[in-house]
């Protein structure tokens, strides 16, 4: 069995979608897992909801959180014109879950809300596609990932219980794909043991897959971009960006450390443990090689360029000339574990330390 995961980008408008339901007929008889984002923008539409409802505005809130609705709803309209157009919908209890909260006023940290509002936009991209590929004669069960991946509360960067969501997984996804079952799903979202939504980190879809991919023992995760394949840099920034063919899992976790928008850092270890490769592949065109990661080697590499915006250079110097080796570089990322501070750089003089944030 295989495991894809569409980015945002991939059902951002109506034909895009329509894409992704020809690229997933192609599959139609093969047990598939796939992993789907929030459509376009929507995360960064619910993170403004989410502030506004945190700062008291409840009416700025639920405002914009209707034109979300309002939104989502149009595209499944023109998407299934079909559809009955009064009354409730198949999308009601996903509004209804973000409603009923805003209604009240915040007693929680932000990040526990924020969990709670953002986790929707995957909920509803789903849900929608998966409705939308049964119109098309595209059988396929939709899960709520929240019932299968168990995390901890570190709301906003949940860890996950591998142990109680391998069990989950084996009980109730493994049985559907062993009937060439397709699942549809979320990324970046889970479920503590009080059944609240959770959120694995930014961009963390890719993750999830690469979870489900460790699980299941896939013979292969794709993920489906609007590029060929991984880039040596950004091609919106650079004309020259040059398409990588083939790069080893190591290369890759280096190249998402400092920052390329390539995959989400913690995606490469599931899928190393169980040497799954991965590939990286256009879902404008699909029939284009792209890019393959495995754990091999790889030469003749180009330059990796990584550019990143909005940095401040911190220079931290002992005052009493301690060498920074002896304990103080130490107690530094000590404190940078405590208040979730990731440098991007660092480099050690004998008795100062810069940082890059």
């Amino acid at each position: 069995m295989q495991v894809f995961k569409f980015g945002g980008a991939s059902v951002s408008t109506i034909e895009r979608i329509h894409n992704v339901s020809g690229l997933l007929q192609r599959f139609q008889g093969q047990p598939l897992l796939v992993v789907i984002s929030a459509m376009g923008k929507t995360t960064n539409a619910l993170e403004k909801v989410v502030e506004a409802f945190y700062q008291g505005h409840k009416e700025q809130a639920l405002e914009l959180f209707s034109a979300i609705r309002e939104q989502h709803r149009q595209i499944s309209r023109e998407l299934m014109p079909s559809e009955p157009s009064e009354g409730p919908d198949y999308l009601s209890d996903f509004f209804t879950e973000v409603e009923w909260l805003l209604h009240d006023k915040p007693v929680r940290n932000f990040d526990y809300y924020y969990d709670q509002v953002v986790c929707i936009g995957e909920l509803l991209s789903t849900a929608i596609v998966s409705r939308f590929l049964q119109s098309r004669g595209i059988p396929n069960q939709w899960m709520d990932v929240r019932d299968l991946i168990r995390t901890d509360d570190t709301f906003r960067d949940a860890q996950i219980d591998w142990t109680y969501t391998e069990t989950n997984v084996q009980q109730t996804v493994v049985p559907l794909l062993a009937g060439s079952q397709l699942i549809i799903t979320q990324g970046f979202i889970g479920s503590t043991d009080e059944n609240e939504s959770t959120t694995l980190g930014r961009e963390g879809s890719d993750y999830t897959a690469a979870v489900f991919a460790n699980i299941l023992n896939a013979e292969s995760q794709t993920i489906w971009k609007d590029v060929q394949g991984v880039m040596n840099a950004d091609p919106k920034l650079y004309k020259n960006a040059q398409w990588i063919r083939e790069l080893n899992y190591r290369e890759v976790i280096e190249m998402a450390y400092y920052g390329a928008q390539v995959i989400h850092p913690k995606t490469i270890k599931p899928l190393q443990n169980k040497g799954i490769p991965l590939y990286v592949k256009s879902f404008i065109n699909p029939d284009e090689e792209g890019t393959l990661i495995h754990d091999g080697q790889v030469s003749r590499l180009p330059p990796i360029i990584v550019y990143k915006q909005r940095q401040v250079l911190m220079e931290l110097s002992s005052k009493d000339y301690s060498f920074v080796g002896e304990g103080l570089t130490a107690r530094l990322y000590e404190l940078f574990e405590e208040t979730k501070t990731r440098p991007n750089l660092t480099q050690n003089g004998a008795i100062s330390l810069l940082c890059v944030l």
